[in-house]
């Protein structure tokens, strides 16, 4: 065992064995899957937990000195925004984050300013938010399916970039996820949740028109990107086609951008992974 590469592949063994001997390993063992499969989904649930670790550090410094903050999730229709949430928010403490998912709007709020039914779900101080799903409704969700008029539309595309300006020179701390997909990763989604009862609820209307949307959608996502990504709130891309490595990219991310105490002790990497996790740049951003 002298030769570096058989002592590598040693090595890989016996890493592969301890996970094996994890009760997650087990588990998959008995339900006869793969062993390459199994040994990656260990390692990915033991990366998950040691980010999730941080992120109970990064909530309670929020707590503790009463800072706000406001994770948005945009994307198309089973882009994996959901799941991702429920990553992030796993182990936190329930009293100390919310995660605002609004129902359309009732006849009361159509007649409102634009923003209001919004601003009441901010975070206090000392809070989380997660948006999934936002005001961004309006730059591509109403205009697409003629939810809004082209009035409603430009007035919102020429109000939210000083909207976010002026939450964040109120101390917010603002982060905008854009969850990417492929057009083929989406059907695929879109068939798995009409074929297993437990997601059959995720489909919607809008869902099952989204395939025959999509290139309206890409034009107003383009158009979204270009009119409201800005220096104080830039648009963050996450590659979600791989749902799993989009988690955790994206906990690593906002892990990377908020100073909490304790980061130095993390015992995992903190820098996301740029191939994954990207700040969009003004060019045309593909999604085939």
């Amino acid at each position: 065992m002298e030769d570096k590469k058989a002592q590598k592949i040693l090595k890989e063994l016996e890493g592969n064995i301890h996970l094996l001997k994890t009760k997650s390993g087990l588990t998959q063992l008995m339900n006869r899957k793969k062993l390459a499969k199994i040994t990656r989904n260990v390692e990915y649930e033991n990366e998950l937990k040691e980010l999730q670790v941080e992120l109970i550090k990064l909530q309670n410094w929020a707590y503790d000195n009463k800072k706000r903050v406001m994770i948005i999730f945009e994307g198309r229709d089973a882009a994996g925004k959901g799941g991702a949430i429920k990553r992030f928010t796993q182990y936190l403490n329930p009293r100390k984050f919310r995660v605002v998912a609004l129902q359309k709007p009732t006849e009361v709020e159509t007649g409102q300013f634009y923003f209001q039914r919004y601003f009441q779900h901010l975070p206090n101080p000392g809070e989380i938010t997660f948006f999934d799903r936002s005001w961004y409704n309006r730059a591509i969700v109403e205009p697409v399916f003629d939810f809004c008029t082209p009035e409603q539309y430009e007035k919102f595309m020429k109000e939210v970039p000083e909207i976010e300006h002026a939450l964040i020179d109120d101390g917010i701390i603002l982060i905008k996820f854009w969850f990417s997909i492929t057009k083929e990763n989406q059907q695929k989604r879109f068939k798995e949740r009409m074929t297993n009862p437990l997601k059959h609820w995720k489909l919607s209307p809008v869902d099952q028109k989204a395939q025959e949307m999509w290139d309206k959608v890409t034009y107003y996502k383009e158009e979204m990107f270009s009119r409201s990504h800005t220096g104080y709130a830039p648009w963050i891309i996450v590659d979600s086609n791989d749902k799993k490595r989009a988690r955790l990219e994206s906990i690593r991310y906002v892990l990377s951008k908020i100073p909490y105490e304790g980061k130095d002790d993390a015992k995992i990497n903190l820098h996301h992974d740029p191939e994954i996790v990207e700040r969009y740049h003004r060019r045309t951003h593909s999604e085939k």
